[in-house]
């Protein structure tokens, strides 16, 4: 079924299942490494969903797209909340390198940075 042919409450049932996988794949990640907070991803899913999803120019297949928009998330210890959003967006961010959050050598430190 394709959301143009939805229903308004299963439109709303498919938001809140995708904020709440965003949470708890968060979650899951801070807890597994044991290190980081999981406060701002909790917090800030809903929002960062529906920015992501309705206003953000983005596309996964080509992640430097010179006219995209840019999404800037200054507070390191919710690092998790971005890399929900990168893997479940479809950017080539593997399930493994969220499963080795915070560790050394992985592409998902607890504070990234560009480059």
């Amino acid at each position: 079924m394709s959301a143009a042919t939805m229903t308004d409450s299963a439109l709303a049932q498919l938001d809140q299942l995708s904020i709440n996988t965003i949470r708890f794949l968060s979650v899951d990640a801070v807890e597994k490494a044991n290190s980081g907070h999981p406060g701002l991803p909790m917090g800030a899913a809903p929002i960062a969903y529906v920015l992501w999803t309705r206003f953000l120019k983005h596309n996964p297949t080509n992640p430097d797209w010179a006219d995209r928009d840019r999404f800037v998330l200054s507070a390191g210890h919710g690092s998790m909340l971005l890399y929900s959003l990168l893997y479940l967006t479809g950017y080539d961010l593997p399930l493994e390198q969220i499963k080795q959050f915070r560790e050394w050598g992985s592409t998902t430190p607890g504070h990234p940075e560009h480059g």
